[in-house]
């Protein structure tokens, strides 16, 4: 029995290796590096975001999101420690791109109108299905080279990024959407 033990820890040991080795690591790592400035620059982003929100709920959702954001950096740095990488940020255009559409929303609306807020949301879930995609495509990289406690801090992370969208779009559907729609030009 001590014998298939070791046996399956060694195994389990060389598995670890040829991951930390593989070309698919080092995608993972550059991914991780990428979802780590991306999260980095939208909690600098969010409390812009939620001065511009003109409905006291969607204020709330961003700020909420704004201390979630902030715990998922502190994950995703926990990530890096679970595979032996220092953390590390890479820029993400992605983000970038997306973060400057929620800027000019914020520029190109009035201020107190609820069609911002119309907009708000629209740039918001943009953010969160980019996020959903990296946090599910990290997941399954993390799976597929071993890393198990990186999937559970990956998964943690992409549940809070479904949960965020989805309360994003409760708030559309609840009125802000319907009440932007009278809002005159």
């Amino acid at each position: 029995m001590a014998t298939t033990k070791a046996k399956s820890k060694k195994a389990e040991t060389e598995t670890t290796e040829i991951a930390e080795e593989s070309a698919l690591n080092e995608l993972f790592v550059d991914e991780l590096k990428d979802i780590y400035w991306a999260e980095k620059h939208l909690a600098k982003a969010l409390p812009k975001m939620a001065k511009a929100a003109t409905s006291e709920e969607l204020r709330a959702a961003i700020e909420t999101h704004l201390a979630e954001t902030e715990n998922q950096i502190i994950r995703l740095e926990s990530v890096f420690e679970s595979i032996e990488e220092k953390a590390s940020a890479k820029k993400c255009d992605a983000m970038e791109g997306l973060l400057k559409e929620g800027e000019s929303i914020i520029e190109d609306t009035e201020d107190g109108s609820i069609t911002r807020d119309a907009g708000l949301i629209s740039a918001a879930q943009k953010i969160e299905h980019y996020e959903i995609a990296s946090y599910g495509t990290l997941k399954t990289l993390a799976a597929t080279l071993g890393y198990d406690e990186a999937v559970e801090l990956l998964d943690a992370t992409l549940q809070e990024e479904k949960k965020t969208d989805g309360l994003l779009t409760e708030l559309a559907e609840a009125g802000i959407n319907q009440n932007a729609k009278s809002e005159k030009k």
